[in-house]
């Protein structure tokens, strides 16, 4: 502690020049914080995602619908606990830069199924109770102001009505929550039965299935058994996890993580020359100075530690504000209103981040801090 004014005495000399490498770590640390929270958003669902889920969609593509029927021979495969189907809708609500998702299914088997979705036991019993009843997510209630006992338009794309309308009508009967941070509440839930009645076309077919099995371990050996089951049938099966399915679907952007993990390595490295060259230049302008301290009796490994604490203080102070920063930022939530289910930067990640500031600050300052320690006094002396 005795050390620490002398320290900070070497970071005020050049003030500017302190300042504004401080300023470029705080940048790239705001930006290694927002790129860690779009990476939550567009991998969503993808860790959260349940181990004893499996997805099974058509063979061919995912917009190929299955048999309703299949239903009752999935619940007596060997494994499953639970089963349920979802149906892509497809529905624009006013106009459409208002899209979210919505979804028919069947309304107990949901809440089975997806324990992660909190829904008040009043809300609950209405949904079960009205047929043209629908439940919406928190953030999509928050983005449009719904509340419950609202009457919601949603303006079909895919699935007329019978008679030609594509105009339906839901009534909120219920917000959901999730039980977790990043827990998906963009969605709309409504009764398939409602849907199946009133559509034109497609009655007795669903988009996909999800089932519970008893034994995540087992998850392989369930989907070989379900998709051999449907082989050489109309409408084959492809049963994945949940987690590979979230997965695929994300990465039809593309590799988010892997372009962010570029984005980010290469800010790092750029900053990493920059805070490297402050050192370097502060060390090179205390030769002297160096040199007089060795005289006073400071030892080699003193003077490296020295050096090294100025190069992560820096670090750390600039990392730090940055990283504040950025949290500040996405503690505001979704910035596009709407567009990213989850925006927030996980405590994973602050941690992370502060790893990176202090090996930033070692691996910066530590070859100016090796010159420092092997600088022989004659040679500092016969400098000046």
């Amino acid at each position: 502690m005795k050390y620490l004014p002398l320290v900070w005495r070497n970071l005020t000399r050049r003030k500017t020049r302190t300042t504004f490498t401080v300023l470029s770590i705080v940048v790239a640390f705001i930006l290694f914080g927002v790129l860690a929270a779009l990476n939550v958003a567009f991998s969503q669902g993808v860790e959260l995602a349940g181990n004893d889920r499996l997805i099974i969609q058509h063979k061919v593509s995912i917009i190929q619908l299955l048999p309703q029927s299949y239903q009752a021979r999935l619940e007596t495969t060997p494994g499953v606990v639970d089963v349920l189907h979802q149906t892509w809708f497809g529905g624009i609500y006013q106009k459409p830069s208002n899209f979210f998702m919505q979804c028919p299914v069947v309304p107990d088997r949901l809440l089975k199924i997806y324990p992660e979705y909190v829904l008040p036991a009043d809300q609950k019993k209405a949904w079960l109770s009205d047929r043209t009843c629908a439940v919406v997510g928190r953030q999509t209630a928050t983005r449009f102001g719904f509340k419950v006992g609202d009457r919601i338009p949603i303006q079909a794309t895919i699935w007329r009505k019978k008679g030609g309308s594509l105009s339906w009508e839901f009534n909120v009967c219920g917000i959901y929550d999730g039980d977790k941070k990043g827990v998906d509440t963009t969605t709309m839930f409504f009764n398939y039965d409602y849907f199946d009645e009133a559509r034109q076309f497609g009655q007795g077919l669903v988009g996909w299935y999800v089932i519970r099995i008893n034994d995540a371990a087992k998850a392989p050996e369930i989907a070989e058994r379900i998709d051999a089951m449907f082989a050489n049938s109309f409408a084959e099966t492809k049963t994945t996890t949940e987690k590979a399915f979230l997965q695929a679907f994300a990465k039809q952007i593309g590799d988010i993580g892997l372009i962010i993990r570029g984005i980010v390595s290469a800010v790092f490295f750029t900053i990493l020359l920059v805070s490297a060259n402050t050192m370097a230049q502060s060390v090179r302008e205390r030769t002297s100075e160096l040199a007089v301290l060795k005289t006073l009796g400071f030892s080699d490994g003193l003077v490296l530690t020295l050096v090294l604490l100025e190069s992560c203080a820096i670090a750390v102070v600039g990392g730090g504000i940055g990283l504040a920063l950025a949290w500040g930022f996405t503690q505001g939530g979704d910035p596009t209103n709407g567009m990213l289910p989850a925006f927030y930067l996980p405590t994973a990640d602050l941690v992370r981040g502060a790893l990176f500031a202090i090996g930033l600050g070692v691996v910066a300052g530590i070859m100016p801090a090796v010159q420092a320690m092997r600088l022989r006094i004659v040679d500092a002396l016969r400098r000046t």
